[in-house]
């Protein structure tokens, strides 16, 4: 075998080695490509395998929520003022339709294109009007069974088809149970027709109670429990409810049912792929139990509607504050509100001033009701003696350069003191009262009855408006110094007093107890104890003295035709009461204001009434004329309850 290491001619020598250097690198960089590559892909399939998917289950996953029902609101024996219809809607599930649009999108193109017309639709044109063709369809199907003549408004499908394809469209809303029962029977199970089945409010009562349960409106934006999945998916809504006005709005939180809902995958042109990957369904929301009665409530309505004037009416449970009754009138229809208010009923409350729920937010000068706060500082601040403190009654008063007329009775009393001048309302008395008193002390009982600010009462919107005016206040706001007229006129709840019906309300239940603050509430509790608070400061002999001084009131007073009138006559029933009449001269015009606040029994205080009613000044709007009525009817119904076992109460179905 010849030497490999052999010679050439011309002495070169030919070597032949394992490798080539040069090439060496060449593998290094390969090799740190491949690793690279493989640390890079391991990367992503250990590290950001979440990232991704949650990225691939935010395109490809949808989550639709559904509310749930609101709570029922009941009167304190269980009788039902709002609950929950069933409310039928027709509705076509758009995603179920892709091949039907498909089908009809290929037989319009082929169409145009067979009529070989030049002005060729666009694409997104031809596949709206395949929309619309097929949608027009199925609502002619629903309009055969229904003998219903509908057309479809195409601008809202489109609307719906670009944001809410997965919800059902509502081709036909509200039907009638008869229109419900004649679609189950002929739709077929499996079609994309279906009659959808939501909650609406219902209102057994009518009006009654209006202003103070209030009303709801739509809501777009219902939310879900924390702990329902998919927070970070594209959501769709089905609409909700909102409290608006009264315990729908103050309570609206407990009344809200808890919102279901389901995540669905969808394909890459948005439709939905069932079955759901996870559903929950909604929750009904958590009943509400008011102190109303809803029969007090009714009588009292009853009785401000037969005044044909505005007014309010207040009716509270003195040993524990709960209210009643709570009545505002004008009013408006709950059902008008079902399942949205037209703008012409939105213009009709407005006209009749029916928003204003007047027990709570009207303001007005108390009249002689207010008599009884200056009575109480009077006695128990300025050391008065109702027996030896005696005003010769001749019409007038003069105080200052100013006569002021006795306006109530018949103008002349003759020689009167405390307890009388309550029961006939004498003018004279308390103007030399109240300035024996000093409006300084006045003032300060009112404070202490807490007429100078808001009752807390669980209603939204209570007015902050009302007013207790003293030196201060008057030099603060209108630069001017108090006046012994000043004194004069709130002695007798004129001048620039202003407060509400409930707070007169709150006002006689506490004196009713000799204290000084009652705190109204709207929510039932069987349980709840008996209100105390600071005693007023008078003796049990002051007390009484003005107690009589109220019953006279009603047995021969300014409101005797409580007693006088057989028809208005509440035989076993000892009334304490104070009739009131005020004038307000503002830019809507002048009005009388007529008021009349009781309690009853006088033996054992049990309920406590204010009533205010609106006026126009030259008619017969008095307290005891106008006013009165309407708390006797309270009264009566509030007496025949007492000696009749209670109705039984009526559940609903499912509670």
């Amino acid at each position: 075998m010849a030497d490999q290491n052999s010679e050439r001619p011309g002495g070169l020598v030919e070597t032949h080695k394992g490798y080539n250097p040069r090439i060496f690198f060449f593998y290094f960089l390969i090799a740190a490509i491949l690793l690279t590559l493989g640390g890079g892909l391991a990367y992503r399939q250990l590290f950001s395998n979440d990232r991704y998917h949650e990225a691939e289950k935010k395109q490809n996953q949808r989550r639709i929520l559904v509310p749930g029902p609101r709570g029922n609101i009941f009167d304190r024996n269980g009788r039902v003022l709002v609950a929950n219809r069933p409310r039928f809607a027709v509705t076509l599930y758009l995603d179920q339709l892709r091949q039907d649009f498909r089908a009809e999108y290929i037989k319009i193109r082929k169409a145009y294109r067979d009529a070989d017309d030049k002005a060729l639709p666009s694409i997104d044109q031809m596949q709206r009007i395949a929309r619309y063709t097929v949608v027009q369809r199925y609502l002619d199907q629903v309009n055969q069974i229904l003998g219903r003549h509908e057309e479809l408004d195409s601008d809202d499908l489109n609307k719906h088809f670009r944001q809410e394809l997965l919800l059902p469209y509502i081709l036909l809303d509200d039907l009638k149970p008869e229109e419900y029962a004649r679609l189950i029977e002929h739709l077929p199970v499996n079609s994309p027709l279906q009659v959808y089945t939501s909650s609406i409010r219902s209102y057994p009562l009518g009006s009654i109670a209006a202003q103070t349960v209030g009303y709801v409106t739509g809501n777009d934006d219902i939310e879900p429990a924390d702990d329902f999945p998919g927070a970070d998916l594209t959501t769709f809504k089905m609409k909700g409810t909102l409290g608006r006005e009264g315990l729908e709005a103050k309570f609206d939180a407990e009344l809200q049912g808890e919102t279901g809902g389901a995540i669905y995958r969808v394909d890459p042109s948005g439709y939905r792929v069932n079955p759901p990957l996870s559903k929950r369904q909604p929750i009904h929301g958590h009943d509400l139990h008011t102190s109303l009665d809803a029969d007090l409530q009714i009588a009292a309505e009853k009785a401000l509607t037969e005044t044909e004037l505005n007014g309010a009416a207040v009716a509270l449970d003195i040993r524990t504050g709960e209210v009643l009754a709570l009545a505002s009138k004008p009013d408006y229809n709950l059902e008008d509100f079902v399942p949205r208010l037209s703008h012409d009923e939105a213009k009709k409350i407005t006209d009749n001033g029916a928003w204003l729920n007047r027990a709570v937010s009207g303001i007005y000068p108390p009249g002689s009701t207010f008599k009884i706060v200056t009575s109480c500082a009077g006695l128990a601040s300025a050391g008065i003696d109702p027996e030896t403190f005696s005003v010769n009654c001749i019409g007038w008063v003069q105080i200052g350069g100013r006569r002021f007329t006795c306006e109530n009775g018949h103008g002349i009393h003759g020689v009167i003191t405390l307890t009388e001048a309550i029961a006939v309302s004498c003018d004279s008395y308390f103007y030399q009262f109240g300035i024996a008193t000093t409006a300084e002390k006045i003032a300060a009982m009112a404070d202490r009855f807490h007429l100078d600010r808001p009752t807390g009462i669980d209603l939204p919107y209570e007015t902050k408006s009302m007013l207790i005016p003293d030196a201060a206040w008057k030099k603060s706001r209108r630069d001017e110094a108090w006046f012994p007229g000043d004194t004069a006129n709130m002695s007798i709840g004129q001048g620039f007093i202003g407060v509400t019906p409930l707070q007169m309300a709150c006002f006689v239940a506490s004196f009713a107890r000799n204290e000084t603050v009652t705190q109204p509430y709207l929510l039932h509790d069987p349980a709840r104890p008996a209100q105390h608070s600071e005693p007023i400061g008078l003796t049990d002999a002051q007390h009484a003295a003005i107690v009589a001084g109220m019953v006279g009131c009603v047995d021969h007073g300014t409101a005797k035709i409580l007693t006088t009138l057989p028809s208005m006559r509440i035989e076993g029933l000892t009334i304490a009461g104070k009739t009131g009449t005020a004038q307000v001269h503002g830019k809507d015009g002048n009005l009388n204001i007529a008021w009349f606040i009781c309690f009853a029994p006088v033996e054992n205080p049990k309920i406590a009434i204010a009533v205010v009613v609106e006026g126009n000044i030259g008619e017969e709007t008095g307290g005891g004329r106008i006013a009165s009525p309407v708390a006797q009817a309270i009264l009566k119904q509030w007496q025949d309850q007492q000696t009749r076992p209670p109705a039984p109460v009526i559940s609903l179905p499912g509670n």
